[in-house]
């Protein structure tokens, strides 16, 4: 899946934060109940939902309820194009660079 370039904005602000990249690498270990999140900050629960509700907009995380409990995700196909994304620039810049000799004017 493409992205616009306005897209890929709110996700790489979604992430831009320090707790919310921290949280992104803990659900990178598998699914977390809110609770769990919590326990690893010294931040309050309407912090720690602030934060998951801005993941959970920008589609970086899948949250789903089970009776009185959050359980949050990693959305895997929004990584993956984050990637891809990230990969295709970095292909891009290196086609460019070389069909003008590595001559940069930066």
């Amino acid at each position: 899946m493409k992205y616009s370039y306005a897209e890929y904005v709110l996700l790489f602000k979604a992430i831009a934060d320090p707790t919310r990249l921290n949280i992104v690498d803990l659900l990178s270990c598998g699914e977390m109940c809110g609770c769990q999140l919590l326990d690893n900050f010294k931040i309050t629960q309407p912090t720690l939902s602030y934060h998951m509700r801005i993941l959970c907009e920008s589609g970086l995380v899948n949250g789903r309820r089970e009776g009185a409990w959050m359980y949050y995700s990693i959305n895997g196909d929004v990584i993956e194009t984050i990637s891809e994304f990230l990969t295709e620039i970095k292909s891009n810049k290196d086609k460019w660079f070389s069909n003008i000799n590595d001559q940069c004017n930066c």
